[in-house]
């Protein structure tokens, strides 16, 4: 293939380009969500326990959804929550979703208005290069979290929490385990305000 000097200049580029793009992917990847939270705590319970109650939809996926679960329960124990289904002070009720959706603030054009909701599917998905080389905005990948805390013994609800990522790319299931994290964040008496939280995270950490 014959390229004039522009042509090579322009593969030059590219190819610049693409080699930061896989330097990057290496090193350390910054998480960062929209977290809202309110509480009605003033300390840690005592005895600081819960168990899990489950939706009819996803008592329906139980499989599934104890990988859910099971990323929810560790953050809970870094904020010092044990799990105890047969004593539990606490009731949680969690929730995980995933789609895709459009930049609100492209600027060739509007937020795509349609938004795919899905349950119980894991993948790995990385945005195609042209895609930013054209003016069709890029896809974003949308993830959600939310945690409710409830009394065992009134029912009254105690905490609420949700975090809101979206980026490019990113992956499933362990980045719902940072999602997790951040939303319990300042637990349990969290800034009333809506908040940006950040975590540094090793690609290791993200399978």
């Amino acid at each position: 293939m014959n390229l004039s000097g522009g042509g090579r200049l322009l593969w030059l580029a590219l190819a610049v380009v693409l080699a930061v793009l896989l330097a990057g992917c290496a090193g350390p990847r910054l998480v960062e969500s929209q977290v809202s939270s309110y509480s009605s705590l003033s300390a840690l319970p005592s005895p600081p326990t819960y168990r899990f109650e489950r939706l009819p939809s996803q008592q329906a996926q139980a499989q599934s959804f104890a990988a859910i679960e099971a990323l929810a329960e560790a953050a809970l124990a870094e904020v010092g929550l044990r799990r105890d289904d047969a004593a539990p002070r606490l009731l949680a009720q969690i929730s995980a979703e995933g789609g895709y959706a459009r930049p609100r603030d492209w600027p060739y054009g509007g937020p795509d208005p349609f938004f795919a909701r899905w349950h119980g599917r894991w993948g790995w998905h990385r945005g195609g290069m042209m895609g930013w080389m054209m003016d069709a905005p890029p896809t974003l990948h949308h993830r959600k979290v939310t945690l409710l805390l409830r009394d065992a013994a009134s029912q009254q609800l105690v905490y609420e929490t949700s975090a809101l990522y979206e980026d490019v790319w990113t992956q499933d299931p362990a980045i719902f385990g940072v999602l997790f994290r951040q939303a319990l964040s300042g637990f349990p008496q969290p800034p009333t305000q809506p908040r940006q939280v950040r975590t540094e995270v090793l690609p290791q950490a993200l399978p």
